[in-house]
C-alpha cells in the first residue's frame, strides 16, 4: 500500500475513533498501534513501550505540571476577582469599561494561570453576570471573555510554548519573549472590537456609569485587591526575568513559580485548609496527566506515521511544491486551523512541529515568529466549533446564555486572530524584536 493512501486510513481510522468519543490520547494510541501492528507485524509491539516511555522521559517537561500547579494555585483564589475589581475601577470610565476591564483582567490572568480554561472560568464566573446586569449584549458579554481567555496560551509563562519549545529543539526562553508583544497586541485588537461592538448594540450607556459609582464608592477594597494581586505579578515577572536572564532553566523556575504561588495563596487568602489545598494538587494532576499522555501518544502517532513514510512523503510533498513562500505559509495555516478545529493545541504542536520545522527553514521563516502564528491560529480553535472548548465552558458558566449566542459573540474575535496573523506576516518584528534584542 502507497504512503498516501496508508495515510488517508489512518487520518480516517482516528477520526472515527474521535468520533465515537474517544479521548485524544487514546485515539492517538490506538490508531499508531493498529497501523504498526498491520504494517509491521507483532515485534513492533516491543518498540510501542519503548517509544511511549521515551517520549516524556524528558527533563524539561517537568515545567509542564510545575507551571500548571502555578496556575492552578492562582485560579483556586480569588485572585481573578481582585483583577476584575480593580480594572473595573482603572478602566469603567472608558467606552465599554466593564467588557474592556474583562479582557484585561482575562490578559493578566492568562499570564499569571497560562490556562485559557482557567481563565475563561475565573474571570467569566464574576465578569458575565455583572456585564449582562449593567446591560450588555449577551453575544459581547460571553465573547469577549471565551476571547480573553485564549490568550493563555500565547501570553508567557505558556505550556504550548514550552512543548512547541521541546518538539522543535528551541530556546524556550526566546518563545516566551516571542509571545510578549503579539499577546499585548491581540488583547488591544479584542478591545477595539469589544468597544466597536458595544457602541453598535448601544447597550451599554446609563448602566455602566452607575456599576461604575457603585464600585468607586469602594475604593479602599480596590486598592486592597490590586495589594494582594502585586505579589503573583511579581513572581510571573521574576520567572521571566530568571529566563530571560539565562540564571535558571525553565523546570527550575517553574518549580520555584508553582511554590511561591501556592505559599502567596496560602498567605493572602489563608488557604491553608486541607480541601483547597488538594483541589490544586488535584486539578494539577488531572491536567498534567491529560497533557504528557496526548504527548506521548502524539509521539507515538508521529512514530507510525514516519514508520509507514507518511511524514516523508507529505513532506516531501510540500517542500517541492513551486509556489511562493507566502502561498506555502498560507497552506500550512489552512492545515493548522482545520487541525485546531478538532485538536487541543498540545496534540496539533507535538503531532506537526517536527514535520513543519524544516520546511519552514527552508523557506527563510524565523522559528519564533512561526511559533507565535502557529498559537494564535490554534487560539481560533477554542473559540470555534466543533470543539471550541472555551465556548463550553462559556455555556458551563452561564447556562442563560445560549450556545448560539456564545458562538456568534465569539466569531468577530476569531477574525481579530486572522487579523493579527496577517499583521505578524507584514510586521514579523512585534514577534522577533523582542527575543534578538534580549538574547541576541
Amino acid at each position: 500500500m502507497d504512503p498516501l493512501t496508508s495515510g488517508l486510513l489512518v487520518v480516517i481510522g482516528l477520526f472515527v475513533l474521535m468520533a465515537i468519543g474517544t479521548p485524544i490520547a487514546f485515539a492517538l494510541g490506538g490508531i499508531s498501534l493498529i497501523a504498526l501492528v498491520a504494517s509491521r507485524g507483532l515485534p513492533e509491539l516491543t518498540y510501542f513501550g519503548e517509544t511511549f516511555y521515551e517520549s516524556i522521559a524528558h527533563f524539561g517537561f517537568v515545567a509542564i505540571p510545575m507551571f500548571i500547579m502555578m496556575g492552578a494555585a492562582v485560579a483556586s483564589s480569588p485572585t481573578g476577582r481582585d483583577l476584575y475589581r480593580a480594572l473595573d475601577v482603572w478602566l469603567g470610565r472608558v467606552p465599554a469599561g466593564l467588557a474592556v476591564s474583562n479582557i484585561g483582567a482575562c490578559s493578566i490572568f492568562a499570564a499569571l494561570s497560562g490556562s485559557s480554561p482557567a481563565t475563561c472560568a475565573a474571570i467569566g464566573k464574576m465578569g458575565i453576570p455583572e456585564m449582562r446586569q449593567r446591560g450588555y449584549p449577551d453575544g459581547v458579554a460571553a465573547g469577549c471573555i471565551a476571547a480573553g481567555g485564549t490568550l493563555g496560551i500565547l501570553i508567557p509563562p505558556s505550556v504550548t510554548m514550552i512543548v512547541y519549545g521541546i518538539a522543535t529543539e528551541t530556546s524556550i526562553g526566546r518563545l516566551f519573549m516571542a509571545g510578549v508583544f503579539p499577546g499585548f497586541m491581540l488583547a488591544g485588537l479584542f478591545i477595539v472590537w469589544t468597544i466597536i461592538a458595544c457602541r453598535i448594540s448601544g447597550g451599554y450607556g446609563g448602566s455602566v456609569k452607575a456599576g461604575v459609582n457603585q464600585v468607586a464608592n469602594n475604593v479602599r477594597a480596590n486598592l486592597d485587591a490590586i495589594r494582594r494581586v502585586l505579589p503573583f505579578l511579581a513572581v510571573v515577572l521574576g520567572i521571566l526575568f530568571t529566563l530571560y536572564g539565562g540564571v535558571a532553566t525553565p523546570s527550575e523556575a517553574a518549580g520555584a513559580g508553582a511554590f511561591l504561588c501556592i505559599l502567596l495563596a496560602i498567605v493572602i487568602y489563608r488557604m491553608w485548609d486541607r480541601q483547597r489545598l488538594q483541589l490544586i494538587f488535584r486539578d494539577t494532576l488531572r491536567e498534567s496527566v491529560m497533557i504528557m499522555l496526548i504527548i506521548a501518544a502524539a509521539e507515538i502517532f508521529a512514530f507510525a506515521l514516519s514508520s509507514l513514510f507518511i511524514t516523508q512523503t507529505l513532506a516531501e510533498a510540500i517542500a517541492t511544491m513551486e509556489v511562493n513562500r507566502w502561498v506555502l505559509m498560507g497552506i500550512i495555516n489552512v492545515f493548522l486551523l482545520v487541525a485546531g478545529f478538532f485538536l487541543p493545541p498540545v496534540a496539533v504542536i507535538v503531532m506537526t512541529a517536527p514535520i513543519l520545522m524544516p520546511i519552514i527553514l527552508n523557506a527563510g521563516f524565523d522559528p519564533y515568529w512561526f511559533a507565535v502564528i502557529l498559537t494564535i491560529n490554534l487560539e481560533i480553535g477554542l473559540i470555534t466549533p466543533p470543539v471550541g472548548l472555551n465556548l463550553f465552558i462559556i455555556n458551563g458558566i452561564a447556562p442563560e446564555i445560549s450556545l448560539r449566542d456564545i458562538l456568534l459573540g465569539s466569531l468577530p474575535y476569531a477574525l481579530c486572530m486572522v487579523l493579527a496573523i496577517i499583521i505578524l506576516c507584514f510586521f514579523p518584528g512585534i514577534a522577533t524584536w523582542l527575543p534578538t534584542t534580549m538574547m541576541g
